[in-house]
């Protein structure tokens, strides 16, 4: 294996990662001496310092870990800032699932299917931009038609609503 092959591997485990990488934790995953890690580790980090770019590698707390460019922390708290909480509660993801797969569907066909009040529900995935209004149904007080967004698609890593498993993937996942 070429050093620029380890340097790429070495690289995927950083990003992976999210927290420091101990020497002895790349050893177990690539098999190299520790000698070479280091090696390799610190042409990593210079071509990142020098690259200017906005990673870094540093050596922190016994390992090493991929951080932002200090020089941009301005534009990575103001982007911070702007992220909502990643995690759905169990109503939302309930709301969610029928939302999904029954679009375009009003608020009183999601609460007769979950049998309970969707309101905060709703707020909460319209907030993540996880579903939005897709018009008005033409039906008495012409209820908002709610649908999926792109950032679903991205959030549950689907290229589109055809990749959502059917009811046959889910039991079958179940029996495993």
């Amino acid at each position: 294996m070429e050093d620029r092959e380890k340097i790429a591997i070495i690289e995927s485990l950083l990003f992976l990662s999210g927290e420091p990488l101990g020497i002895s934790t790349i050893k177990e995953v690539i098999g190299l001496p520790e000698s070479e890690i280091k090696r390799l580790m610190d042409e990593l980090i210079l071509k990142y310092r020098e690259q200017e770019g906005g990673l870094l590698i540093f050596e922190i707390a016994n390992g090493y870990q991929m951080v932002t460019n200090p020089s941009y922390s301005d534009w990575v708290k103001k982007f911070k800032g702007m992220q909502l909480s990643t995690k759905l509660s169990m109503p939302a993801l309930e709301t969610l699932s029928i939302i999904a797969y029954k679009q375009p569907v009003i608020k009183a066909e999601i609460e007769q299917l979950r049998g309970v009040n969707s309101d905060s529900a709703i707020k909460t995935l319209l907030e993540k931009r996880l579903i939005k209004v897709m018009g008005r149904k033409e039906a008495p007080g012409r209820p908002f038609v709610y649908g999926t967004t792109k950032e679903f698609l991205q959030y549950f890593g689907l290229k589109d609503l055809t990749e959502l498993p059917t009811l046959k993937d889910l039991v079958r996942e179940e029996a495993a």
